[in-house]
């Protein structure tokens, strides 16, 4: 290479000369000290000694060889042991006198670290809040910045004026303070930083700092600009503090907690008034000094805290201790104390600054416990209600008596169990859900009702409490479990609730059964009603008195058959499927048709009837029987007088269900107005002096208590269609 390299090393930055085989040549001692190399590589392969380099430099160093006379550029790139790194490079070609390529000269620098400079900076500044503004008095005119107008919540388009500039700031205080500052600035040209309240344009109060100042020509304001800058948090936190220096006076004050410095220098002692009463003396009896602090002190403890606090001031451990004082009047009192150290540059302690507390309650409430604790023990395994101690993982740690005798296990089976080996895998879910809040500090403690499983591997109802043992650290150290045996309740409410059930089944059958006597054999009496008035005309001949006979036969023999199905509608059965029973629907149609023949002939109704004879239906008789009478017999009652009455009987199969169908062309409902209440108990749609508003609701109560379903299509003055979907029969 035809450069002189005798400067090479001194160089300050990290730079390479390679030969034209892209060995190196020399190097700065920046270069090795930035890629922790040493000299024996000079004469080695550039790429062998340092092969983590990214692919967009290799090929910049290729185009240099191949002409190119200089190339720069920087990257990040992800090492083999998962580091990022940038690299920036430049890259020189070296010619000699004839312009042979004599090598290249390189500047390869690591600028992670600038880069995460500049990206925190950059972080900073969208973190710091702060916008610029300016007012050109000239011009009339105010701009924003985009971070001010954020701090507004205003639009990017958002053109303010002084006036509603103003406006923004808090009625009052705020707003007086920034118009005053606006007013003298421009009078006088002062400048101003202060921190006021706006209102921002989604109504949010928040703290800003603004600061202007004027630009002043011939005496007379031009502009003014400044900041604007959003510092709500820090001074709300720097409110909060305060009040919180106040609250922690009051609280020291409340909770008896004595605040001390000591001048290590100096053998000072200050204490605040909490002190002298923690202590029991008056300031007048306390002279201020480390040896009168020691004497209010225990002798058996008096050694032992002198070390203690030599060792915080000599740095080899915190102060942190307790020991006794006496009080003049005799009384013992346990002390808990606690101190940083005040150290200068050179690590020499100045001062001991901290807390005394009065802990005498809670030394005896230690002792106290510790007989509590072993009174618990024989609480525990005395107790009438299982009791267990259970680990993280569910292990039973320790279990009582009454826990064994529950579940029929010895104490070292259940040892060797954890709760979910015998929790009923229904109930392990939310029991363990439960669990997983206490671990996670949601809650302390919960109660639930669930089944184990006792050694016969039969179902233990159980009402369990588990509650969390912690440590001083808050970390869970164990469980309290808490076990009543309730399967002899949940027995009782299980027949209790079978009992129920079963007054519930007879007392539905009995409304029922007093619908359908009141409702449906209504129509009976009128067909028999109607017959008999036909019997009494004396116009009738010899033909039609007798055709009128045997009408009124049929009529009282499905009467009787009505009155028959209804003992099945007061017989208790438990279970759906012994509820029901196959009913071939077609014969119940032609029967319900029968019967209300007479009807059916004054009025002139027209039928169509496209039901297959083999469809069969699970239902009830008599509740089967109550539906077709009552859709056909309101297809009749609500029909249109001024034209004939049509009806369509028809039924079809659609999966699991038979779908029977009731249509007509009478009056129609307006289901807009009365769609929600029409299946309601006393509604009528109509004006009709017959109608007591029962029918519909009967037969929906019906169709439901058959495991099926009703729904209705309808239009004013056009007609009504019911469709009921029933279960299929065998």
């Amino acid at each position: 290479m035809t450069i002189d390299l005798s400067l090479c090393q001194q160089v300050p930055i990290p730079i390479a000369f390679l030969g034209p085989e892209l060995v190196f040549v020399d190097f700065s001692n920046q270069w090795l000290e930035q890629f922790g190399l040493t000299r024996n590589a000079k004469g080695k392969s550039f790429f062998d000694v340092m092969p983590e380099l990214p692919e967009e430099l290799k090929l910049d160093i290729k185009y240099c060889l191949e002409g190119v006379d200089q190339r720069s550029g920087a990257i990040r790139m992800i090492l083999e042991n998962g580091d990022a790194v940038w690299y920036e490079w430049k890259i020189n070609l070296v010619k000699d006198k004839v312009g042979v390529v004599d090598g290249i000269i390189l500047v390869l620098e690591d600028i992670t670290h600038r880069k995460a400079e500049e990206a925190l900076l950059k972080k900073a500044q969208q973190v710091a809040r702060i916008g610029g503004w300016e007012l050109d008095l000239v011009k009339n005119r105010i701009y924003w910045s985009k971070v001010t107008r954020e701090i507004h919540e205003v639009p990017d388009d958002y053109m303010p004026n002084l006036e509603d500039s103003i406006s923004f700031y808090k009625e009052g205080y705020s707003r007086d303070t920034i118009s005053k500052l606006v007013k003298e600035s421009i009078t006088h040209g002062t400048q101003w930083d202060v921190e006021l309240q706006i209102v921002t344009a989604s109504g949010r109060e928040i703290w800003v700092r603004v600061i202007g100042e004027s630009e002043m020509v011939n005496g007379i304001c031009v502009r003014l600009t400044g900041t604007f800058q959003d510092i709500d948090k820090q001074k709300k936190a720097e409110i909060d503090y305060k009040n919180v220096s106040e609250r922690l006076a009051l609280a020291t004050k409340t909770a008896g907690i004595g605040i001390w410095e000591y001048d290590v220098q100096e053998n000072q002692v200050f204490w605040d008034q909490n002190m002298y009463d923690l202590y029991g003396i008056k300031k007048s009896d306390f002279e201020g000094v480390y040896e009168a602090w020691e004497a209010c002190m225990l002798p058996e403890d008096k050694e032992r805290t002198a070390q203690e606090v030599r060792d915080a001031v000599e740095g080899k451990k915190n102060f942190n201790t307790t020991f006794r004082v006496k009080w003049p009047n005799g009384e013992t009192h346990w002390i808990k104390a606690e101190s940083v150290v005040i150290r200068d540059d050179e690590g020499k302690a100045l001062k001991m600054i901290g807390v005394n507390e009065d802990i005498t309650a809670l030394k005896t409430t230690q002792l106290q416990l510790q007989k509590s604790e072993e009174s618990l023990q024989g609480a525990f395994e005395n107790s009438s209600i299982g009791m267990a101690l259970v680990a993280l993982d569910g292990t039973f740690m320790q279990v009582n008596k009454s826990l064994c005798n529950s579940l029929g296990y010895s104490s070292e089976e259940l040892l060797n169990l954890t709760f979910q080996d015998i929790t009923h895998p229904d109930d392990l879910e939310i029991d363990l859900a439960l669990l997983g809040e206490v671990v996670q500090g949601k809650r302390s403690t919960y109660q639930i009702e669930k089944r184990y499983f006792d050694k016969e591997g039969q179902s233990v109802y159980i009402l369990l409490t588990v509650t969390a043992v912690r440590k001083i650290d808050g970390e869970i150290s164990h469980f309290i479990s808490q076990i009543v045996d309730i399967s002899s309740r949940i027995m009782a409410e299980k027949k209790l609730k079978n009992l129920l059930q079963l007054t519930t089944n007879q007392n539905n059958s009995l409304l029922n059964f007093a619908h359908i006597v009141s409702h449906n054999l209504r129509s009976h009496a009128a067909n028999l009603t109607m017959i008999s008035g036909f019997l009494l005309d004396d116009g009738l001949d010899g033909e039609e008195r007798k055709d009128t006979l045997h009408m009124l036969g049929r009529a009282s023999n499905g009467l009787n058959e009505t009155i028959s199905h209804l003992n099945e509608v007061v017989q208790v059965k438990l279970g759906s499927e012994k509820e029901l029973n196959d009913i071939f629907l077609r014969k119940t149609i032609d029967k319900v048709l029968e019967d209300i023949n007479a009807l059916i002939n004054e009025t002139k109704v027209r039928l169509d009837i496209a039901v297959p004879n083999h469809i069969k239906i699970k239902g009830v008789p008599a509740y089967l029987e109550s539906i077709v009478l009552n859709l056909v017999t309101n297809g009749i009652k609500y029909r249109n007088p001024e034209k004939e009455c049509y009806l369509k009987i028809e039924a079809s199969e659609e999966g699991q269900y038979h779908v029977f169908s009731v249509g007509d062309n009478g009056k129609g409902i307006d289901l807009d107005r009365h769609g929600e209440k029409l299946f309601g108990m006393y509604k009528t749609f109509h004006g009709n002096k017959d109608a007591r508003g029962i029918g519909l609701f009967i037969t929906k109560n019906q169709i439901e208590s058959m495991g099926g379903t009703i729904a209705v299509e309808s239009q004013v003055g056009v007609g009504s269609k019911f469709t009921v979907k029933f279960l299929k029969g065998q």
